[in-house]
């Protein structure tokens, strides 16, 4: 709880990757992939409830091992290869309405720390801002990266009125990096994302 408000924290892992089959369970370091996600999280001051979103019968087992409850088994149809990611979590707060603050820890980013979820967390509350998103700033610039035509003609990524020539003249850039998203729940059911246009930081 921050503030006096309630965090629901969910750690969606569905059972049916394609990219590397079973990866939320594969052995990573002496334990199954998900155990990084489910330890870390367990260590926040402000997380009221851990859940799980999975249709996957193993890998709820294989949480409930490492402390994380799964509630409900995430149906069929939002467990597809072409489901949103937003969806699941969408789903789970229908399911547990008594929160105020969601945040979603995909598995697949093992290296996030305690700081990190509830730095984010602060974050987001301290300013007052609907939702709050961890960022990386990438390698490449995409002030200088291209597309490639039919015709093989090069066409700059990102059209620029001047030239740089310097990369110290680049704008600052991030990209997203997966590790920890938060929203406050009635903004996320109501914009349908954590990255609705000029309203999270």
């Amino acid at each position: 709880m921050i503030d006096n408000r309630k965090v629901l924290a969910i750690i969606p892992a569905r059972g049916g990757s394609k990219g590397i089959p079973r990866k939320n369970i594969k052995q990573l370091a002496g334990k199954p992939l998900i155990a990084w996600t489910i330890e870390e999280a367990k260590k926040s001051r402000y997380i009221d409830r851990l859940i799980l979103s999975s249709e996957d019968s193993e890998i709820i087992e294989i949480a409930g091992a490492y402390g994380c409850e799964a509630p409900f088994v995430r149906p069929k149809e939002l467990s597809e290869d072409i489901t949103p990611g937003i969806a699941p979590v969408l789903h789970a707060i229908t399911q547990l309405p008594d929160f105020d603050y969601v945040v979603l820890l995909q598995p697949t980013s093992p290296l996030r720390l305690i700081d990190d979820i509830d730095g984010c967390i602060e974050h987001m509350v301290n300013i007052g801002a609907p939702a709050c998103v961890s960022v990386t700033k990438p390698d490449k610039s995409p002030y200088w990266m291209y597309t490639l035509k039919e015709n093989c003609e090069m066409k700059q990524l990102i059209e620029q009125s001047e030239s740089i020539t310097r990369r110290q003249e680049l704008p600052e850039v991030y990209a997203l990096n997966g590790a920890v998203y938060v929203a406050d729940v009635e903004w996320l059911l109501n914009s349908g994302s954590f990255l609705e246009r000029d309203r999270c930081v």
